[in-house]
């Protein structure tokens, strides 16, 4: 494809200085770049002059879309009064503390103090931090491991990376660190439909294996558990609505910390402010980015329970902390955003209109001949491409359906995201329903051009 001078320029210096997150960089270089220049509501813009409707929200976090004045006004504002000081040192800034008791008011009631990053990585180094550092002050100095899930995310530093479950990733390092062990993922169709049950019962299934682990392991042992509560980069994994009740049981039973992490599913994406709200936990932990500043700026956090921070902050110092935690610009723009999300009574809306909206138009998509679980939870939606539905029979890794799936949404104006076989997506919760219908039509089409290449190629 013939590009501009402009954008072949920027594509030749990409490539030269610029190395991306999770790229294969050989292979950028020989394409080149796509170069976004700006956004609108729902859509951006490349260099080129493509108008693309960004089913992704960037990377899970422009919840309320772009160009929201607002947020920019408080953001130029508060560079104009204080750009920067530190946390540290008996110190603080008004946009934290004003940012700090909203939090408080928007998170459940166990919830009433948090702890500043730049990330959601970084909020989860913070947190593995503070629950060892509690049962270090517990007296139970032996509870240090930390039960995640396979595939699922928690960021990509050293602690995060361990935390999560990405194979590919703890390849690269020698990771997890010690102390964090996984259990199977509640995903029906990988390890429920050769089980012979129902979704219902196969959560009950999913759950018992934190209690079998958390024997192996010796419960004595056992610090936490951390789970998304729809697992998003792994490809939107949606459990069961038996899952989660009985995590939270067997975490009580056991005296376990649960932690939520909310990088995804916090801030309205579910159709409540917060995910584990929807699933019925009651978390130790919430980890939050991406949608607290709707990624207008980089802000993360840990939100943490009472009975943590009785123990934790009780007497002396937790010697932990960042350059950049309450930077005043950021918590500046998470106040702007979280205002404007309650004005617009975004949450509400997202439960009530569009994501059953979505869900509705999302599902139509199962009549494809490629598709197959074509489900959602509020503003969060997968679907699977199967060679033959009829077997169940999936395509082969190195088919690489995903990528030719992807290639051909961005082609057709329309960002969706692959993870393996399984197409995903996560829109700006402002999307209306003319939106969704496009975003849903877009999907199709690029359905019907990647079953054509498969045809084609004489993989099906």
């Amino acid at each position: 494809m013939t590009v501009s001078a402009k954008t072949a320029a920027l594509q030749k210096a990409d490539s030269a200085h610029y190395l991306h997150p999770f790229t294969d960089h050989v292979d950028l270089a020989k394409k080149g770049a796509r170069i976004i220049t700006r956004g609108e509501g729902v859509y951006v813009w490349d260099s080129e002059g493509n108008k693309i409707l960004d089913a992704m929200s960037g990377l899970w976090c422009v919840s309320m879309g772009y160009g929201q004045k607002s947020l920019i006004d408080a953001a130029t504002a508060q560079m104009n009064i204080l750009p920067f000081y530190n946390s540290f040192f008996n110190t603080s800034v008004e946009p934290a503390i004003e940012l700090s008791a909203l939090l408080a008011e928007i998170t459940p009631p166990q919830f009433n103090h948090v702890f500043y990053s730049s990330s959601g990585s970084e909020s989860n180094d913070t947190i593995l931090r503070m629950v060892r550092r509690y049962w270090d002050l517990k007296g139970e100095k032996q509870r240090k491991t930390i039960i995640g899930r396979k595939n699922g995310y928690h960021g990509s530093t050293v602690a995060g990376a361990s935390l999560g479950g990405m194979t590919s990733m703890h390849e690269q390092g020698d990771l997890p660190i010690p102390g964090i062990v996984h259990i199977d993922q509640p995903y029906y169709r990988e390890n429920g439909l050769k089980l012979g049950v129902s979704e219902d019962e196969f959560g009950l299934i999913a759950a018992g294996w934190l209690e079998d682990k958390i024997k192996e392991v010796g419960a004595d042992k056992v610090a936490a558990f951390i789970g998304e509560p729809v697992q998003g980069a792994g490809g939107v994994i949606i459990p069961p609505k038996t899952y989660w009740p009985e995590i939270q049981r067997i975490c009580d039973k056991y005296g376990i910390l649960l932690i939520s992490d909310e990088v995804i599913c916090g801030f309205g994406r579910l159709g409540t402010w917060f995910g584990c709200e929807t699933m019925g936990t009651r978390p130790d932990f919430m980890t939050f980015a991406k949608g607290v500043t709707s990624g207008y700026l980089p802000l993360g956090g840990a939100m943490v329970s009472d009975r943590v921070v009785d123990v934790l902050y009780k007497d002396g110092d937790f010697n932990h902390g960042y350059t950049y935690s309450g930077h005043p610009v950021a918590c500046a723009v998470a106040v702007a955003n979280i205002k404007l999300m309650k004005e617009q009574d975004i949450v509400n809306t997202v439960k009530n209109d569009t994501a059953p909206y979505l869900k509705k138009a999302w599902a139509s998509l199962n009549d494809h001949p490629l598709v197959t679980d074509a489900q959602s939870e509020g503003m969060v939606a997968g679907l699977i491409m199967l060679k033959d539905k009829t077997k169940n029979e999936a395509f082969d890794e190195k088919d690489n359906v995903g990528m030719i799936c992807r290639g051909h949404c961005f082609d057709n104006g329309l960002v969706m995201r692959a993870v393996g076989d399984r197409m995903i997506i996560a829109p700006p919760l402002v999307i209306s329903h003319a939106e969704i219908d496009e975003l849903v039509g877009l999907a199709r089409k690029a359905l019907d051009a990647t079953l054509s290449d498969l045809k084609e190629k004489k993989i099906i």
